[in-house]
């Protein structure tokens, strides 16, 4: 049990639009780092630019609010120059996918100890409502007036590209499964990435729309969950198999189908195949799929980079400046 609540977590007021899905997320990350019982003082939150990257101003530990696109850079120094701290990264669509893609797809690629929080609402928001690179084709906003012409990232896609070891999503005013994500994403050790869909209700309201509601989430997502089968509906009432190289929908009852018949998650499989397919359905032919995706295990760079320099350090005849420059007079660099 831990000894932290998520009062304990808190601080200030938020400066959000009223019915921004960063108000119950907020409340979920409170509410997950409770949980977790990692001590305030031990916890650093990192942030770009973006209406999300306010976030740190609202959290009763370490933060920093950095420069666009730059919070995974800044989340990389800090976690390997102090490996005890445990860094929560909040980046938006546009200040993460963007600006900040690069630093994206190497924090990804390196595995470095992060837990990387994305939330994706399609557009940017806190400049007025420009397309994003997560905004569908055919967006009309402020800066495409006729609609864009271009097609979007997909965060998913993203991640398992640039070799990533750990994908959930959640949507932000989904709570409980917010706080679940939130939690299998910290204890996993290396870069996590977590997509949290919301809506923006002032310049893109409705793009999540079919999953935002308690009611939606049950028609048209799939609540992932390893071992389990692929059961999602009302009911459960369907269910997800392999029909060739893609998956299919298929109903409980009909055509001798059974429970049997359906595909179990398993989210610690190192072949992504199958997880990037759970993590790309759309509707309206597939659901949403929600929860831990892939979560793998592997080497961290800010564990071999420690690592590394305790090696070096053993086969030296000087382990710090300081012993070089009080030992000999001279001394001579190769």
């Amino acid at each position: 049990m831990s000894e932290y609540k998520a009062q304990d977590y808190k601080f200030g007021q938020p400066r959000w639009c009223p019915g921004c899905g960063d108000h119950s997320f907020l409340g979920a990350l409170h509410k997950a780092m409770g949980e977790l019982g990692v001590a305030p003082h031990n916890i650093a939150v990192i942030s770009g630019i973006g209406c999300s990257s306010r976030l740190p101003y609202y959290m009763n530990t370490y933060g920093f609010h950095t420069i666009h696109g730059r919070a995974a850079a800044i989340a990389t120094g800090a976690k390997v120059a102090n490996p005890d701290l445990t860094i929560w990264q909040i980046s938006g669509d546009g200040d993460g996918l963007a600006i900040g893609g690069n630093h994206f797809i190497h924090a990804m690629r390196r595995n470095i100890d992060l837990n990387m929080i994305l939330l994706n609402n399609r557009v940017y928001g806190l400049t007025k409502g420009q397309y994003s690179p997560t905004s569908v084709r055919g967006f009309v906003s402020k800066s495409s007036p006729y609609g864009t012409v271009e097609d979007p990232f997909r965060p998913a896609e993203l991640c398992f590209g640039a070799r990533g070891h750990f994908f959930a999503r959640c949507v932000a005013v989904d709570a409980p499964g917010c706080v679940d994500v939130l939690k299998a994403a910290a204890k996993h050790k290396g870069a996590s990435v977590t997509e949290v869909l919301q809506n923006c209700v002032i310049f893109n309201d409705g793009t999540h729309a079919d999953v935002y509601t308690k009611e939606g989430r049950a028609k048209n997502a799939i609540y992932l969950e390893h071992g389990k089968p692929m059961l999602f509906g009302e009911n459960k009432e369907f269910g997800l198999m392999q029909e060739g190289f893609g998956l299919k929908v298929v109903k409980l009852g009909e055509n001798g189908i059974t429970e049997k018949d359906i595909l179990v998650h398993d989210a610690h499989c190192e072949d992504c195949t199958l997880q990037l397919k759970l993590a790309m359905m759309e509707g309206p032919d597939f659901p949403v799929a929600l929860g831990v995706i892939r979560d793998v295990d592997a080497p961290t760079y800010n564990d071999a980079v420690h690592q590394q320099i305790e090696e070096v350090k053993q086969q030296k005849k000087y382990h710090t400046f300081a012993e070089l420059l009080e030992t000999n007079d001279i001394w001579e660099v190769k």
